[in-house]
């Protein structure tokens, strides 16, 4: 069963990996959700993927997913290895796996998978935290 430190450790791996809208493929093509759903395949956690969502995902949809294959938590009970989803303007719509240095995601904005601090606008977005299911604390 993985921990939290395989959780960011095979997240790190996706570092650099292009930016695609419903990406899969390390190293290729990936967007935030991808990176979520490539770690809990990598960790035989679920079987589960959802690829049938435009450029501007249903945050209703995608928070219902959520609820559903990961375990909800406070946001301040979020340790590295727990995911964050966020928004950008009014629905949540992006997710983020927490390292200790701060957060790994698929940022389109950037074209990349990539690492980097939560500062106050970072912090602002972040609407809730989940758990991976399955993995040992």
């Amino acid at each position: 069963m993985p921990n939290r430190t395989d959780i960011i450790a095979e997240a790190k791996t996706w570092l650099g990996t292009p930016f695609k809208h419903q990406g899969r493929v390390k190293g290729r093509g990936v967007d935030c959700v991808g990176i979520v759903i490539g770690i809990a395949h990598h960790f035989n956690l679920t079987d589960f993927d959802y690829v049938e969502y435009s450029h501007l995902p249903d945050g209703v949809t995608m928070r219902k997913l959520l609820d559903e294959n990961l375990t909800p938590i406070l946001i301040d009970q979020a340790q590295p290895g727990d995911v964050y989803l966020m928004r950008f303007e009014y629905q949540p719509q992006h997710v983020a796996i927490v390292t200790e240095y701060g957060m790994i995601h698929a940022y389109a904005q950037v074209r990349r998978c990539v690492e980097h601090r939560i500062d106050d606008v970072w912090r602002s977005r972040i609407v809730t935290a989940y758990a991976f299911k399955g993995i040992d604390e």
